[in-house]
């Protein structure tokens, strides 16, 4: 019993670090969702940044666990690879990711202010753009799981 168990960790330690990062992706987006207003207080701003320190650090972590879950931990790379719905999901998160460039530039350019004691300007009009793009993030990252779900049963195999 000891040898299956010693089997399976590596597996499972490689999964349970892809289920939390996506976990701590998901949450890093929600958090900052629910704070991004305009002209935001010194200590809101410096979470928004941390929190996206944290959203980039996940989603590499995400991204690693998946690569390995793919070539070494999952079953079987051709598994994935010939399934559509697997290069949908690769593509949404590609999408996600590609779209939080704009808010991760925007709070590196409010660590300069920040570092000075200042509190960076963000207007009704950036909060606006910053809340749609967080809300389509979210939206994506939603999707995520339910095609991850469909896989796993076989979904969108080739017959």
């Amino acid at each position: 019993m000891a040898a299956s168990v010693a089997s399976v960790l590596p597996s499972a330690a490689i999964a349970y670090g892809h289920y939390l990062s996506f976990m701590v992706c998901f949450g890093a987006l929600v958090l900052e969702r629910r704070l991004i207003r305009a002209d935001p207080n010194r200590a809101d701003a410096t979470l928004m940044v941390i929190t996206d320190v944290v959203y980039g650090i996940a989603a590499l972590g995400l991204l690693l666990s998946g690569i390995g879950r793919v070539l070494h931990f999952g079953q079987g790379s051709a598994f994935y690879t010939e399934n559509p719905l697997f290069w949908w999901k690769v593509g949404v998160y590609l999408a996600v990711g590609g779209l939080s460039l704009y808010p991760t530039i925007t709070y590196i350019l409010w660590a300069i202010p920040l570092r000075k004691g200042e509190l960076p300007k963000v207007s009704e009009a950036l909060a606006q753009r910053l809340r749609w793009i967080l809300n389509i993030e979210l939206v994506g990252f939603a999707t995520i799981p339910l095609m991850a779900t469909l896989m796993a049963r076989g979904v969108g195999l080739p017959g």
